[in-house]
């Protein structure tokens, strides 16, 4: 709609103006400026009038874009708290031995990278030896999340303070020798340095900030002091582009998380090309940033521009700065002056002016090298600001150039990421910059040496001092000596091995009260930490919400709308629940951070994540292995599983292939119950395994996937006996008829599976005179994981049988398995199964209907799964084919 001389309305037309005349008078003045002083004067006022007044907490929208200068003027940066000199000769020897490793390593076609380190040296370097908290002071130290193409300068600096060798730089890339480093960030191949896995670009970020929340948790809860710790998160502007870096950036704010820092390396260039080749990064991610509540630092010019700055007396040069895209600004990196001169400085008169002023030394270093995040002083007063800044998460944007002292043949260029190795006469040239005394005898056969002060060079002892002042090495992983976590009391798992009776229980819900049991236990109960993406009442987890509460910083600040019913909504500062709204990836990167605690805080805690099951591997399956990468723990479980449980909900909620991905992640140990029972004894046997006493030659650094079902059956009792087909994954749960000559078949089944199997089982009987015996298949993974260890033990000499094959031998007839899964899921293990094998599975796309008109359009009901195993019978020639036929006919298939 519009008024009467067809203007739209304003948002200022609907609030009500106290004083029209002021109101026109700040118009009128705002107008002169424009006039006389130009549109850039006006624009320029408004600026500093809206951050004045946000600086005085007036209640403003924020303005979302600065001008394109650093945030802390030369004037206001600290003095630094050290040997200046010192740590400009140890940068320099890390940035040598970081480019030897990769040149070295290229002799043997393993690839590596230099330019990200090369451009990021000085915003690892100065959180090394001023604010990096280690592990070996009070509390748990810092988090540093390094950025994955930044680690042979990491590798550099361990080799510095004595804590790699040579050899191990020699093997970088090379890890099968046992003496090798991988080449990034990895827990599970070098556990005693690197805490966190962040090459999978986008999910460092993310965890960075569930992080950070975590260990707010903790402490709300009581269970540790983490007050002291702050997390570090270093990112490049181009990993800025994949979702997950940004996904949770309302969270850090909401939640006030100012023991967190991001700190971007702005080199402007992604792994092909710019970021932003006509646009500019910086200025996005600043309006990113800010729009989401963060505190931002930008870090963008060095010392040599602060002339350049003071001389502008116009704003020609910055409005030059705001203006120029990012690729052109690469350009000036890698031209010569007077190219920066007609296209920079020429752009408008004043410039041009100002130019004059220059010397083409000055012009040379400030276009070509001169970059806040180069400087130690810029850099180390951004860290400063950031630690100070209270009631927000802090951005660091600094900018660097991609390559620094690594050569006109690397710095800015658009290949530097590919490019794997410098020349002999490339390093000699870089020594001379860097002024390291390395000299020309000591490249024998052409091949770089590494460098190395001396074990008690003032360069090693600086840095030993530094790092024992912050708390110890970083970064460093810590396995604290945590005792294992004492055995939970039997009365919770015993209240569903005794069966449900007639009354008829879903296994989601079955688990559900096993855990609001677990939580209960007097010793082990605070550990549990429930996690769930916003649908509790979904899984029936609502009864948790007024006694275990629902984590909040805030506590609950109004009054629920349910407060007069039984299970009323409850957020607490001190809950246990972790609702984390509709993000299957923020609840990933919750139970990462749980999951991992024992090492990062030295508490063990219970994770337990439960989300709708099509919304777990298939969605956030790289986190899965994250958390395997990471060493993770706890309990992962798909509810409402399966292809054909969820009536109604169509193709897009229908998981019949979950379990086929995560057979694929050596760490989980994948589970699809079918009964309360085998659900208490997994659970209690994941407890022991994980955070109890391990068997020998058993791996405690794993996590468990159960899928669980929404479809209420009785529970029956446990029979005696089969604890250790269970957990192993395959027992005999109910044996056919005996005593006769019948044909005879083995049906296998797993999850609500096993109830088609039943009353197959009693088809065949009562109208095929045929006995099969119904096995539950608790884990084709587990079963699939034993086989394999048997075969690579044969492969060493050792005989061995697997379960599989020892559990089944002698059965007769021949093996049916039937699962909610697609058929390659139970597949997996048919190679090992002496006996006839078939299967029956839910391959295809999920439909919207009844359960049984899913399972009868997947053939898995249970007279398909009769007619199937008359089939198998009849090939065998044991009963005749014409059985199969009736059959057919008779069930209607």
């Amino acid at each position: 709609m519009t008024d009467p001389v067809g203007k739209l309305p304003s948002e200022l037309d609907q609030l009500p103006d106290r004083d029209a005349e002021e109101t026109a008078e700040w118009a009128a003045s705002l107008d002169a400026v424009a006039e006389h002083a130009g549109p850039h004067r006006a624009a320029y006022l408004m600026r500093r009038t809206l951050q004045h007044a946000e600086q005085a907490g007036v209640a403003l929208p924020r303005l979302l874009e600065t001008d394109y200068v650093n945030t802390i003027p030369t004037s206001a940066e600290p003095a630094i708290d050290g040997d200046e000199e010192m740590e400009a000769r140890i940068t320099a020897w890390n940035r040598w031995n970081a480019a030897a490793m990769v040149t070295r390593g290229s002799r043997f076609g393993v690839g590596g990278h230099i330019a990200t380190f090369a451009s990021a040296a000085w915003l690892y370097e100065t959180g090394f030896n001023h604010f990096f908290r280690g592990k070996e002071g009070d509390g748990s130290g810092d988090q540093l999340y390094i950025q994955g193409h930044a680690s042979p300068g990491i590798y550099a600096r361990a080799f510095l303070d004595g804590r790699l060798t040579e050899a191990h730089l020699d093997n970088f890339r090379q890890e099968s020798g046992g003496n090798g480093l991988p080449s990034y960030p990895h827990p599970r191949r070098l556990p005693w340095l690197w805490e966190f896995p962040t090459v999978s670009m986008g999910l460092g970020p993310l965890s960075a900030i569930y992080q950070a929340r975590f260990n707010r948790y903790l402490q709300g809860r009581g269970i540790k002091d983490t007050s002291g710790s702050h997390v570090w998160a270093f990112l490049g502007d181009g990993e800025m582009d994949e979702p997950e870096s940004t996904a949770a950036l309302a969270l850090a704010s909401r939640e006030r998380l100012d023991n967190l820092t991001f700190v971007i390396n702005c080199n402007l260039q992604r792994l092909d090309g710019p970021v932003r080749a006509n646009f500019k990064i910086v200025q996005e991610l600043e309006a990113q940033f800010r729009g989401a509540g963060w505190n931002v630092v930008k870090t963008l010019w060095g010392s040599a521009w602060d002339e350049l700055f003071q001389l502008d007396t116009a704003g020609a040069l910055v409005r030059r700065l705001r203006e120029v895209p990012d690729a052109q600004f690469q350009t000036y990196a890698t031209r010569d002056v007077a190219y920066i001169r007609e296209h920079f400085f020429g752009a408008e008169p004043a410039l041009a002016e100002l130019a004059k002023l220059l010397t083409d030394a000055k012009i040379a270093e400030c276009f070509h090298t001169s970059r806040g995040g180069h400087e130690a002083r810029k850099v180390y007063a951004a860290y400063r600001a950031a630690l100070a800044h209270k009631g927000a998460p802090t951005v660091i944007l600094a900018q660097t150039v991609k390559g620094f002292t690594l050569g006109k043949g690397f710095e800015s260029k658009n290949a530097n990421h590919q490019m794997k190795k410098l020349t002999t006469d490339e390093f000699k040239g870089m020594r001379d910059l860097l002024g390291l005394p390395i000299a020309d005898s000591a490249f024998a056969d052409g091949l770089v040496p590494y460098g190395h002060p001396g074990a008690d060079s003032p360069e090693v002892r600086y840095l030993a001092e530094r790092r024992a002042a912050l708390g110890g090495p970083a970064p460093a992983r810590r396995t604290h000596p945590v005792p294992a976590l004492p055995e939970p009391e039997e009365r919770a798992f015993a209240a569903l091995k005794k069966g449900s009776g007639k009354q008829e229980m879903a296994t989601t819900m079955a688990f559900v009260r096993l855990v609001k049991d677990l939580m209960r236990d007097k010793t082990t109960g605070k550990r549990w930490v429930p996690i769930v993406p916003d649908e509790a009442r979904t899984f029936g987890m609502e009864s948790l919400f007024p006694s275990a509460g629902i984590y909040s910083p805030l506590g609950q600040t109004y009054e629920p709308v349910d407060r007069d019913q039984l299970m009323y909504y409850k957020e607490a500062a001190d809950g246990q629940i972790l609702n984390e709204g509709i993000t299957e990836a923020g609840a990933m990167a919750d139970f990462i951070a749980a999951a991992t605690s024992y090492a990062t805080h030295g508490e063990t805690m219970i994770p337990f994540y439960i989300f709708y099951s099509m919304f777990g591997w298939q969605r956030t399956g790289d986190q899965m292995w994250q958390l395997a990468d990471q060493l993770g723990k706890g309990f992962i479980v798909g509810a409402t599983a399966g292809r054909t449980t969820l009536t109604g909900e169509g193709l897009q909620h229908a998981d019949g292939h979950s379990h086929l991905i995560a057979a694929t992640n050596p760490a989980s140990l994948n589970y699809d119950p079918a009964f309360a029972y085998e659900i208490a004894v997994i659970v209690k046997d994941g407890l022991r395994r994980m955070y109890g006493e391990a068997a020998p030659g058993e791996d405690s650094d794993v996590f468990y996937y159960l899928t669980v079902y929404n479809e209420p059956k009785p529970q029956p009792a446990m029979p005696e006996g089969v604890e250790e087909g269970i957990v192993k994954g395959l027992y005999r749960f109910k044996e056919g008829a005996t005593g006769t000559d019948a044909p005879r078949l083995q049906l296998l089944a797993s999850g609500t599976a096993i109830h088609w199997a039943l009353q197959a089982q009693e088809l065949l009987a009562n109208d095929w005179n045929v006995a099969a015996d119904v096995w539950s298949a608790t884990s084709w993974g587990e079963l699939r994981r034993d086989a394999l260890e048997a075969d690579e033990a044969l492969l060493r000499g050792e005989e061995r049988v697997p379960y599989v094959t020892r559990v089944l031998e002698g059965a007769p007839g021949p093996v049916l398995a039937v699962s909610d899964w697609m058929r390659q899921v139970p597949d997996q293990i048919s190679q090992w199964v002496e006996q006839d094998w078939s299967s029956l599975g839910t391959d295809g796309f999920g439909l919207s209907d009844t359960r049984e008109a899913a399972r009868r359009h997947f053939g898995v009901d249970p007279q398909s799964i009769t007619v199937a195993a008359l089939a198998q019978l009849a090939r065998r020639g044991e009963v005749p084919a014409s059985a199969v036929k009736e059959a057919r006919e008779r069930y209607g298939l």
